[in-house]
């Protein structure tokens, strides 16, 4: 197995300490796979994922966010009654399990199911604490004023 060694990447990058496990999870991973998907990036901080999933109800979907993995999974129970007898069976009843990585900041806003497809609708929202903003820079000779070292003076 090829190893990466990222510590270039940390001599410039502060926070990021986390994008090497995701990536050898992401590499661990099975490519293609049951049920089939697409992700699509819709705008700058939009995202949809589309996944195949003919013969499910909605019922027999559930998805769930924990701790920035989206968990998608399906299943439908056994018919039991015997009253069907397949002479050939192509379409798979089987249960699936589909985990996605989810960046920081980004949430599930929308997912509905249409015509065997489920739309899952993420987006990126970050905090404005979070968002550039312009810091100024003094000179020798400009005083900081802090509002409680104002009112003391006074």
């Amino acid at each position: 197995m090829n190893n990466i060694d990222f510590s270039p990447l940390f001599r410039s990058m502060i926070g990021f300490d986390r994008m090497t496990s995701a990536l050898e999870n992401a590499s661990r991973s099975e490519p293609g796979g049951y049920p089939p998907y697409n992700i699509e990036a819709s705008g700058e901080n939009d995202y949809r994922i589309t996944m195949a999933v003919a013969g499910f109800s909605q019922k027999d979907l559930s998805l769930e966010v924990r701790e920035n993995i989206l968990t998608v999974s399906g299943g439908r129970p056994e018919e039991e009654d015997g009253s069907r007898r397949f002479l050939y069976r192509g379409i798979a009843n089987r249960s699936f399990e589909r985990k996605f990585q989810l960046a920081d900041y980004v949430k599930v806003v929308d997912a509905r199911l249409e015509n065997g497809l489920l739309h899952i609708d993420l987006r990126r929202e970050i905090p404005e604490a979070m968002k550039p903003r312009k810091i100024e820079i003094r000179g020798d000779s400009q005083r900081f004023i802090d509002g409680s070292a104002n009112e003391a003076a006074a």
